[in-house]
């Protein structure tokens, strides 16, 4: 090479050695990872999937590690940089965004649903090798579903650009932020068999949630979108539900890895807490104010049913309100 820099072959003598300490000691590699487990720790999660071995962002756990460390770090800064500065609308993006996550949700279920079907899992507990070559459709799908947690950062970035800082809470940065990390390994230890419930579940809600999401970028669909509620009722409903199902492997096993079921189970009753606390927060009380707002103004309502004027100017003037407040 005539290359003032070349190739490896090519570098001073400490360039080399620097390159070899990187690679031993850096590179993060699937041989050297697999090779450093304990004997506990491999006994309780099994062996590394060797069926996923040279695939994006899984031989090396760095690239994956490093997204998150970068997602914090923005949603650390990110409210800060938008402090002084006026929020974007983002209407067009988010409606494209939102659509895309959409339609990736629903072919990530439909998928899923039919190679369960077509493989005959067990619903009660299903090994990572019992249905051969059949089991490689559940394996890519599981995939594009471990990439599109990492698309779904895009939720919190969204919310910082539009300075909607009161809904980046807790439960969303603990959700985003774990759930790119444990599909990683999912992804390198259970690519299929068990793992797919869950998945398929949640693919489903996000068919729901999304869709959701888009149509409310657009304000004058707002007025009928009514099921948000039942969204985060529906996401509770799966946390049960794979928690049921994870206990049945667990109450009969297969080959399953009984380690990663134990985990899921911890998980799952992590997110029960937060999302329980979340729907409290959002709707109960939500509902109590606004009761004790209609007692209030049924108390004060005898001097506008003397005149009727009082009334209807306040109910003009919070209209006008509501319409400021909506700029985008």
């Amino acid at each position: 090479m005539n290359s003032r820099i070349g190739g490896p072959g090519q570098l001073p003598l400490r360039g080399r050695a620097l390159l070899l300490w990187g690679e031993q000691n850096l590179g993060f590699k699937m041989e050297n990872f697999d090779a450093s487990l304990s004997p506990y720790f491999r006994a309780l999660l099994g062996p590394r999937d060797t069926r996923v071995k040279g695939w994006f962002l899984l031989d090396n756990y760095i690239p994956t590690f490093i997204c998150t460390a970068i997602y914090l770090l923005v949603v650390w800064l990110g409210p800060k940089y938008m402090r002084t500065r006026q929020p974007f609308s983002c209407r067009g993006i988010l409606v494209v965004y939102n659509l895309g996550l959409t339609l990736l949700s629903l072919f990530m279920f439909y998928e899923l649903v039919t190679g369960v079907w077509e493989n005959n899992y067990n619903f009660f507990c299903q090994g990572t090798r019992s249905a051969g070559e059949a089991d490689m459709k559940i394996v890519e799908v599981l995939w594009w579903y471990y990439f599109s947690k990492l698309i779904e950062f895009m939720d919190t970035f969204f919310f910082i650009l539009r300075k909607n800082n009161h809904q980046i809470t807790v439960l969303h940065v603990y959700h985003h932020a774990t759930m790119l990390n444990i599909w990683w390994f999912v992804m390198n230890w259970v690519p299929c068999g068990h793992s797919y419930f869950g998945a398929t579940l949640n693919s489903f809600i996000h068919v729901l949630m999304y869709s959701y999401y888009g149509l409310s970028s657009i304000p004058s669909m707002r007025p009928y979108l009514w099921w948000k509620k039942y969204i985060t009722q529906g996401q509770l409903l799966q946390f049960v539900l794979t928690i049921i199902q994870t206990s049945c492997g667990v109450i009969w096993p297969c080959t399953f890895p009984l380690g990663w079921l134990y985990f899921q189970i911890g998980y799952m009753i992590s997110l029960i807490a937060l999302f329980t606390n979340f729907y409290i927060q959002t709707y109960n009380k939500k509902s109590a104010s606004r009761r004790k707002e209609r007692l209030r103004e049924h108390q004060n309502g005898s001097v506008a049913a003397v005149n009727g004027h009082t009334t209807s100017f306040s109910s003009l003037e919070n209209n006008v309100k509501l319409r400021k407040q909506r700029k985008d």
